[in-house]
């Protein structure tokens, strides 16, 4: 069923639709947030295929590359979207608005985010801001052709939007590395919701509630949000930043997938802030795989080699750090602090910064 009815039933069939969202979601029509034409998918040439990806629980990619021309072959680094509803749900879900609060919005994307804010809320308690004058004109165009006008900014989302303040909530719809202290300046006794992470693990939202200048609170879910601009971690094509250069051959008798499971990466990201992998499977039926490695500045990578049954592994590093040196230390970290799961840890922001902490606030994990 390819219209905004059959995505509600979807989403309600997959148990991902909370009651109190669920008048919204049927009345703001996702169709209207979407581009005729975004990757793969053109209107004029095939409207049921463009009906059937707009109107599925799926992200829709409507940015590549900040907009910027795009040669045939060139990476496309996605850079705005329409999320994935049952995503944007869960964060509401977090978030727990409640009719009169007020809300701010970071990344205004599409605008229906801010569709469903001001069904709920009203337009009137919605604030977005967004940091690219074309994704915000469009949704400014958007959200008119729906029907609301909420307070629509342009500017750096870290910095908010202080003159509207205060905001019962704040959403993110960008990954962040650190929570602003504007935002906790902004929603004094209010909460944030935020996709938060590293360019090793960025799959967590962070949930704070914020008294008395202090934001503090828990991890959970399993969020893909494009990066705030300011922070973006590294990104692209291994051709691109491997050129056959050769490293320095060891061994590990850690098994490098060990290393990419949810928990060991989440702490990991923590202790490495600014590298990221990739795990390259072998088509050949073989069960072999790679895991790279590869530093921001792309100055530096490590691949280690998996093979079946194996007892040591390969591995080779490049460049001015010991990368899988630098993931190996934290693995072990985090084993000699009994291999916690992701839940036990938790945020604290105030003026001093931001630290993560393990079970307790007064127990602050620090580097290896």
């Amino acid at each position: 069923m390819t219209t905004q009815q059959g995505l509600v039933e979807a989403l309600r069939s997959k148990g991902v639709l909370p009651p109190a969202w669920q008048d919204t979601v049927a009345s703001v029509d996702r169709a209207l947030f979407i581009p005729q034409v975004f990757e793969g998918h053109d209107y004029a040439a095939d409207p049921e295929d463009w009906q059937k990806a707009v109107y599925t629980d799926a992200p829709v990619v409507t940015q590549v590359n900040d907009g910027r021309p795009t040669p045939d072959g060139e990476f496309r680094l996605s850079t705005s979207s329409s999320s994935m509803p049952s995503i944007m749900l869960e964060m509401l879900s977090l978030l727990d608005v409640h009719e009169g609060q007020r809300v701010l919005e970071i990344g205004t994307g599409t605008g229906y985010h801010a569709a469903w804010l001001s069904h709920r809320l009203g337009a009137h308690n919605v604030t977005t801001v967004e940091v690219d004058e074309a994704v915000l004109s469009t949704a400014v165009e958007n959200l008119k052709r729906a029907g609301f006008h909420p307070t629509t900014i342009l500017g750096n989302g870290r910095e908010g939007h202080p003159r509207g303040a205060p905001y019962d909530r704040v959403i993110c719809t960008c990954t962040i590395r650190d929570v602003p202290q504007a935002w906790l300046e902004q929603c004094p006794g209010g909460r944030i919701v935020t996709p938060w992470g590293s360019s090793f693990f960025s799959g967590s939202y962070a949930t704070l509630d914020v008294r008395d200048g202090k934001a503090e609170g828990s991890f959970s879910g399993y969020p893909a949000f494009m990066w705030d601009r300011t922070q973006r971690a590294g990104a692209g094509r291994i051709s691109d930043m491997y050129h056959e250069e050769k490293g320095e051959k060891t061994t590990t008798d850690i098994p490098p997938q060990n290393v990419i499971q949810d928990a060991p990466a989440f702490f990991t990201g923590l202790c490495l802030t600014d590298a990221w992998y990739r795990w390259c499977a072998a088509d050949d039926g073989s069960g072999e795989a790679t895991l790279w490695v590869f530093a921001d500045d792309r100055k530096s990578w490590a691949t280690v080699e998996y093979v079946p049954d194996a007892e040591a592994y390969e591995v080779e590093q490049y460049g001015p750090r010991a990368l899988w040196d630098e993931v190996r230390e934290a693995f072990l970290y985090w084993h000699d602090l009994g291999k916690p799961e992701r839940s036990r840890f938790g945020l604290t922001v105030d003026r001093d910064g931001q630290r993560v902490w393990l079970d307790d606030p007064r127990s602050v994990i620090g580097k290896p």
